[in-house]
């Protein structure tokens, strides 16, 4: 019997390890950032904006960006974020750019949701897209594409979108960095407006610590008997 009854407390504990890892909540925090800045044309020096996020719970599990800038030329915008713990996602390199362009779209700015799983942004010619007062808007997924913003336009043949998934499990906490550069004269001057970040993190629910809390005494229990 006592067989028995060990083997039941240990399956209990066991269970509740197991709930433990796998309930959890979602909370959902927007940061925004008013910039209101010229871009300088011409100069891979670029602008910084940077913001600083404290108090939020969890790591990251999803995450969106909206990025409002006017004018310029949008084939001449190179942009990426870097996370807390220094993880960088390409935002926009040369958007347009490949072996049919070497200059890249001619449009004047961009106010987008950048999110997984939408369209290319870096071709969003090829396919359908609309523009307000010259930029470009709608949900698209980041350029992605890693290669010097400098490159022919033929490097950018075949590259691929870019995924927020890169800073899932970290914490959302710390200075998230906005760096966007004109590399070409003569496109016109491009504003930064603003920028927000959208993060959604996975949180252990309260019952969740409960359970695991039970789970492991239930453990030290059967393992005080036993001696």
């Amino acid at each position: 019997m006592k067989t028995i009854k060990y083997a039941w407390l240990a399956g209990l504990a066991a269970a509740s390890l197991l709930l433990a890892g796998s309930s959890e909540a979602q909370t959902n925090f927007t940061g925004t950032v008013t910039v209101n800045q010229n871009i300088p044309d011409g100069n891979p020096v670029g602008l910084v904006s940077q913001t600083t996020f404290s108090g939020l719970t969890g790591t990251i599990s999803s995450m969106s960006l909206n990025l409002d800038i006017t004018g310029g030329y949008n084939g001449d915008l190179y942009a990426y974020l870097v996370g807390p713990n220094s993880t960088t996602l390409v935002l926009l390199n040369r958007v347009g750019l490949s072996s049919a362009n070497d200059f890249g779209y001619s449009d004047s700015g961009f106010n987008i949701t950048l999110t997984n799983g939408a369209s290319d942004l870096h071709f969003y010619q090829a396919g359908s897209y609309t523009l307000s007062g010259g930029q470009l808007i709608g949900s698209w997924a980041p350029d992605g594409a890693t290669i010097s913003p400098n490159s022919a336009g033929s490097a950018y043949d075949g590259t691929t979108a870019g995924n927020f998934n890169l800073f899932n499990n970290t914490d959302p906490n710390g200075e998230w960095t906005l760096f966007v550069a004109d590399l070409a004269n003569g496109g016109g001057q491009s504003m930064i407006v603003d920028w927000s970040l959208t993060i959604v993190t996975d949180v252990p629910e309260p019952q969740t610590w409960a359970l695991m809390i039970g789970g492991v005494g239930a453990l030290l229990a059967l393992r005080r008997r036993k001696v």
